[in-house]
């Protein structure tokens, strides 16, 4: 699903978030991306979704090297991947089922798809009775839901999760990650960036773990040592 080949990024200053990175992360895995404030994780997730581009090294995801693609291929290659944010990006004047629709039409896809798919989308994160809330009448795990779902909409094959519960408490975290774990079980490869010990080490899945840009950790039953 997801391969890297001495993949570095330097900033101006000659600062390295990225140095020399390979590996690779298959597909329906589950994977923890853990390390210390600095250590690339980040970095490593606007590569991945083409936010920037490498210094040095390739990137493949679903066997394309998205190091080469161009401003006119990107927003393509983007509707094929999830990503999920720990302050949601909602959009705060549009309501649940409008937020989940808005990422369908702006890919031009027709209202009787959209129409039939938000409510599937919606059941699944378990919003369905949400349908007509805006975002300031959520709780922080709903809005996470809704984010999730509106990652869901084009039935991605990689979900990338950028500490989706730094802004919840413990039982909306829960509620969240039994989410992504559900997700996966379907068949998504979900990458799920983290400083959520708990949750790591209750995962039992595999981890990588940053540091300073590098690979310091690749285990496939791990726990959150740095």
């Amino acid at each position: 699903m997801i391969v890297l080949e001495n993949v570095s990024k330097i900033y101006p200053g000659n600062i390295k978030a990225l140095d020399g990175l390979s590996f690779n992360i298959g597909d329906r895995e589950f994977v923890s991306l853990v390390g210390p404030s600095g250590a690339g994780k980040s970095t490593l997730i606007r590569l991945l979704i083409c936010a920037e581009k490498p210094t040095s090294g390739n990137i493949y995801v679903v066997g394309r090297d998205i190091t080469h693609l161009n401003s006119a291929q990107i927003p393509y290659y983007r509707r094929k991947i999830g990503v999920v944010w720990q302050d949601y990006k909602l959009l705060p004047s549009k309501n649940v089922w409008e937020n989940v629709a808005f990422a369908m039409e702006v890919s031009d896809i027709g209202g009787g798809e959209i129409r039939s798919r938000v409510p599937q989308i919606l059941e699944l994160v378990g919003l369905s009775h949400k349908t007509n809330n805006f975002p300031d009448e959520l709780s922080g795990g709903e809005k996470q839901r809704v984010s999730i779902a509106r990652a869901l909409v084009h039935s991605p094959k990689l979900l990338i999760a950028d500490e989706p519960t730094g802004n919840l408490d413990p039982k909306n975290t829960w509620e969240v990650i039994e989410l992504l774990l559900k997700i996966n079980q379907a068949g998504t490869t979900v990458v799920l960036a983290t400083h959520n010990k708990e949750v790591v080490n209750s995962l039992k899945k595999r981890v990588i773990a940053l540091d300073k840009g590098r690979l310091v950790s690749d285990e496939k039953v791990g726990r959150y040592k740095i």
